[in-house]
């Protein structure tokens, strides 16, 4: 193989004879080096695209990342509400519990229920064989549901407790002021109401009352409650004590050696007003005990052989 080189100068030419090996080597340089230019090109494409792909699969994984904590996040808040609102809820529940726990205290003792028979302090007692039909446990929202269902319940069993104390009160206070028996403890009626002879003028008189002897000092009792209205004495009565009882009721308790209550006492039925005497216009001891009905006198012994509500 020969290679001919020309000078750009003189324009002469110069040959060169080349070998088998010398031509092998040469045409095998020439050959690599496009290759060579190649496969540079090549690795740096390569590279170029692997930094590319490398970027766009860490800015996948940090936005998944980020949405995930986001996520999670949202999940934390809500749960945190939804626990404070049944934190809040269940406190209501206790706080009306209690309410109805006291209501039901109020209500046995106005109703005189035996003790023990209904214990407010302790749990229902509740029992019986456990049977292979179990329901489901509570998911989430039934569980807000069945503390809704319990809350209306705790709210129409309050309002039916308090119906029923109310009437239990009023009928309470009915009993209370509701005339009824004897204003002595111990003692025997010695006068009666109406037309008798005057003990002092032997001349016949009217007698708004009724009379009781006993031992002087002997308790005297209210036949019903009410507000002290007189604690005193009274021309004719000695010392007095009068009561008013509501709805057009009052009575009178007279000739009393000592008054217990003063004026504007709440008293209540059977509780001590005074101690028997002989005060007034009396001959012995007694207490002078008259019934006034709407400003009027009306014989005592209609609410004094009547029984007690």
């Amino acid at each position: 193989m020969k290679v001919i080189i020309v000078s750009d100068k003189h324009g002469q030419s110069t040959s060169i004879s080349l070998g088998r090996w010398t031509r092998t080597l040469f045409s095998l340089c020439l050959l690599g080096i496009p290759l060579g230019i190649g496969g540079l090109i090549g690795h740096s494409v390569a590279n170029n695209d692997g930094e590319v792909l490398d970027q766009q699969a860490l800015s996948a994984i940090k936005e998944k990342n980020s949405k995930e904590q986001r996520l999670l996040s949202e999940t934390k808040r809500k749960t945190e509400q939804h626990l404070h609102a049944l934190t809040l809820r269940m406190a209501e529940i206790q706080a009306r519990m209690v309410r109805l726990d006291a209501l039901g205290e109020r209500i046995t003792s106005v109703a005189k229920l035996d003790k023990g028979e209904f214990d407010f302090s302790q749990l229902p007692a509740v029992g019986g064989p456990q049977t292979s039909d179990l329901g489901k446990v509570y998911e989430s929202h039934d569980f807000v549901g069945a503390v809704d269902k319990l809350v209306k319940r705790i709210d129409d069993r309050e309002q039916q407790l308090e119906i029923l104390e109310t009437l239990m009160a009023n009928r309470k206070i009915e009993d209370e002021v509701f005339l009824a028996g004897r204003p002595i403890k111990k003692g025997w009626m010695s006068s009666h109401f109406g037309h008798r002879t005057d003990p002092f003028s032997g001349r016949k008189a009217m007698h708004e009352g009724v009379d009781f002897a006993g031992k002087l000092g002997s308790e005297i009792v209210a036949v019903g409650s009410g507000v002290v209205t007189w604690s005193g004495d009274r021309y004719g009565y000695g010392r007095l004590v009068e009561i008013n009882h509501g709805n057009g009721f009052m009575t009178r308790y007279a000739h009393n050696m000592e008054n217990k209550v003063e004026v504007g006492d709440i008293v209540k039925k059977g509780q001590v007003i005074s101690l028997m005497g002989s005060s007034g216009r009396s001959t012995g001891p007694h207490v002078h005990f008259e019934v006034y009905k709407h400003g009027r006198a009306v014989d005592p012994a209609t609410y004094i052989h009547r029984a007690s509500r």
